[in-house]
């Protein structure tokens, strides 16, 4: 795999922009009475003549997938127009079986909006140039055949599943930017309830398009499309092998040809899939068979009101409310789910004490510990066996004396494991914190004993060897000594105040 160098940014520019797909979450498809839930269905068995198109069928439009994309375009600080239509997407491919796709092109249900990101702290406006309503496409199934060039079958079941695009201007710069806009723009949908938007299962899709120019041009370099990304870190890593890979085409004399390119999680880099020399004439045309629509302004108003708390409002009233530092607001509210479990600790808590008093350390063991477990165990935190009470229970056995930091998170890895209570888990393996003063000594003479360099280090004036003694002690006796007093005891005998 080719490695993206620093210099690269020093020569080029990069533009990217990114156009998301995401799967409306409504019970039946976009233009037919079928239902949505292809993705646990039996193959082909959500289907009917609308969905294949069959002579003297007519679509009916799904209002709530409607409201759904004028609700994200709002979001999105677009403009929605009094008047709307689709029209039919013409393309020969055998995912489509009608030969055509209703779909919307000069007249989309918002236009000129834009989304805000930050990376490393500063923060910069993307605009989105729209936010149209299509139907999905079947799902094709590739099989290998021992004797020729294999064969593939038509699943029809995602065939006229609404999905919303949202298109991007190309006012990315990078790579870690894209990633950014991704993942607000997918933190948006869900605090909508408008999709799942599951990477994984292809609600939530990206495709992106890439160049790169001589730092200070005005024009676009060619720009190639990249598709086939399934994660943020997918996105990540194939922009910035496209970036390179562009650059180093250019470095050597070439020129950059204007194709599709998909990327190749397991080798790590982009693979040539189609040219796109010339632009593909879709044969646009207005859907026949649907009415255009109106769009009251009163309709309009009904759907801002309905809009809940979106991630960038929630930040600030998490900051407000709980006093919590921005940055862990951002990474809380990132996710509405677990956003949610935040606020159910807080609020459960502030029935005995102030919600502000708990706040910080509630978001200390969930951005740090807990999310480390959930990472090591690929759960989210609906997966997770631990729930809010169980958190503020863990933290409560903290600030009574019942148990050191260190082994409180013993006892939350076993909690994540077993779902058991913290105090159960206290009780059933004696994990008691230790404040009996003759013990601990004993333990820090051993620690001490084992560890002469390090006391000789403190007395010199290394203040560090003393907390290396601390952990020390702190392994001995399983972590269940009262830190404070480890600290204590540790500083007297290495000052000499304690027998030997």
């Amino acid at each position: 795999m080719v490695s993206f160098r620093q210099s690269a940014a020093a020569e080029y520019e990069t533009v990217i922009g990114l156009e998301v797909h995401v799967q409306l979450q409504t019970r039946s498809k976009m233009f037919c009475a079928c239902g949505a839930d292809y993705q646990t269905a039996p193959v082909n068995s959500r289907v009917c003549p609308v969905c294949l198109g069959l002579p003297g069928t007519l679509p009916v439009i799904n209002r709530r997938a409607v409201e759904f994309t004028i609700m994200t375009g709002l979001a999105l600080h677009c403009h929605i127009p009094e008047y709307s239509k689709f029209d039919r997407k013409n393309y020969p491919y055998p995912d489509l079986m009608k030969g055509y796709q209703i779909s919307q092109f000069d007249l989309p249900l918002a236009t000129g909006g834009y989304l805000e990101i930050e990376v490393e702290g500063q923060s910069k406006r993307i605009g989105v140039t729209r936010v149209h309503l299509e139907e999905d496409v079947a799902k094709l199934q590739h099989f290998p055949s021992p004797g020729g060039d294999g064969y593939s079958l038509v699943d029809v079941n995602r065939s006229g599943v609404p999905l919303l695009e949202v298109v991007g201007e190309p006012d990315l710069r990078s790579a870690e930017e894209a990633r950014a806009y991704l993942v607000a723009l997918h933190s948006i949908v869900q605090y909508l309830g408008v999709s799942t938007a599951n990477m994984q299962d292809g609600s939530f899709r990206c495709d992106a398009n890439v160049s790169i120019r001589p730092r200070g041009e005005a024009r676009f370099g060619t720009r190639t499309e990249v598709k086939n990304m399934n994660s943020f870190r997918s996105v990540f890593m194939a922009l910035n092998f496209e970036v390179e890979r562009q650059r180093r085409v250019l470095e050597d004399g070439g020129r950059v040809v204007q194709e599709t390119r998909g990327w190749v999680e397991e080798r790590g880099v982009t693979v040539s899939q189609r040219s796109k020399e010339q632009a593909h004439d879709y044969r646009y045309f207005p859907e026949p068979d649907l009415p255009p629509l109106v769009i009251s302004p009163k309709w309009v108003e009904e759907l801002r009101r309905s809009l809940p708390e979106l991630p960038a409002q929630r930040k600030t009233r998490l900051v407000q409310e709980y006093g919590i530092p921005e940055y862990d607001a951002g990474l809380l509210t990132g996710s509405k789910d677990l956003a949610d479990y935040y606020e159910n600790v807080v609020e459960l808590r502030a029935a005995v004490s102030p919600a502000t008093a708990l706040a910080k350390q509630a978001s200390n063991w969930m951005l740090g510990d807990l999310t480390r477990l959930m990472n090591l165990a690929g759960q989210d935190i609906t997966q997770i066996k631990v729930t809010p009470a169980h958190l503020i229970e863990l933290i409560g056995l903290i600030e009574a004396g019942s148990l050191s930091t260190t082994l409180a998170k013993t006892v939350l890895e076993e909690a994540f494991q077993t779902g058991q209570r913290p105090s159960d888990i206290v009780r059933d393996k004696g994990y008691t914190q230790i404040s009996d003063s003759s013990v601990v000594e004993a333990a820090v003479a051993q620690a001490i004993e084992a560890n002469p360099r390090a006391v000789a280090d403190y007395r010199s004036g290394k203040e560090t060897a003393a907390r290396f003694l601390v952990g020390q002690v702190m392994k001995l006796t399983k972590g269940q000594a009262k830190p404070e007093l480890v600290n204590e005891l540790v500083k007297q005998r290495l000052s000499g105040g304690m027998e030997p």
